[in-house]
């Protein structure tokens, strides 16, 4: 007994150090869209507008009507962008039927049709939007995304 406790104690101590290198590892190995939803929600900053601030701030994408993941389903949304500054919504109005729109499309093509049921999965699309589209805005920053018309339909 006395000649293996010393291999016992190895091996215990090498299965813990592989347990917690893979602990460790396991984000760089699996990465998961919630860490993109915290680094969106916590980029946007709080702040009180007046009505009329939000409509001087807010531009519009309407009638997107495109496949999902899924060819059988198809989506007709609807969105109402509120950007930080002035000058950000002249820019996203320039760009938003070039750079914005194919963005969401190639979005809405890669989910599935069960990834946008219910308030969840329209957040999910709305944050995952905030960051690709701020990655092409050069003043200012996209501060929220509403979804103000949806539906899904099977083809």
């Amino acid at each position: 007994m006395k000649k293996m406790m010393p291999w016992l104690i190895t091996i215990l101590l090498a299965i813990t150090l592989i347990v917690v290198a893979a602990f460790l590892l396991m984000d760089k190995f699996f990465p998961s869209d919630a860490n993109d939803v915290n680094q969106a929600v916590q980029n946007v900053e709080a702040k009180r507008l007046s009505a009329d601030q939000i409509v001087e701030l807010t531009a519009e994408i309407t009638d997107i009507k495109t496949n999902l993941a899924d060819p059988d389903y198809i989506v007709s949304i609807n969105f109402a962008f509120q950007l930080d500054t002035a000058t950000a919504k002249e820019e996203f109005e320039k760009i938003k039927e070039i750079k914005i729109k194919p963005l969401i499309i190639k979005a809405l093509a890669d989910t599935k049709p069960e990834e946008l049921n219910g308030a969840d999965g329209k957040d999910q699309l709305s944050s995952k939007l905030v960051n690709l589209i701020n990655k092409t805005l050069t003043e200012g920053q996209l501060t929220q995304i509403e979804v103000t018309n949806f539906i899904l339909a099977p083809m």
